[in-house]
């Protein structure tokens, strides 16, 4: 079934896997959902799994987390 949504609107190719990291990593890049949040969905005894694991950092999250940076320092 996803191959086939694949091959119709002509995307990469993602394995189902994939899309469990994606989420995560969705839902880690939303400042009001907790990583407790994230670890309890994907169903993860501990969120070092989460974050070892599934979170990939995004270009969004390094700006965000610069940002806020330069406001806590005032820099």
């Amino acid at each position: 079934m996803l191959k086939v949504f694949i091959d119709k609107y002509k995307l990469e190719k993602i394995t189902p896997h994939g899309f469990r990291h994606s989420h995560a990593s969705i839902l880690f890049s939303i400042p009001s959902i907790d990583i407790k949040d994230v670890q309890m969905r994907l169903g993860h005894a501990n969120p070092t799994v989460t974050m070892n694991i599934y979170i990939h950092v995004s270009k969004k999250i390094k700006i965000v987390a610069a940002d806020k940076f330069a406001e806590i320092t005032n820099f």
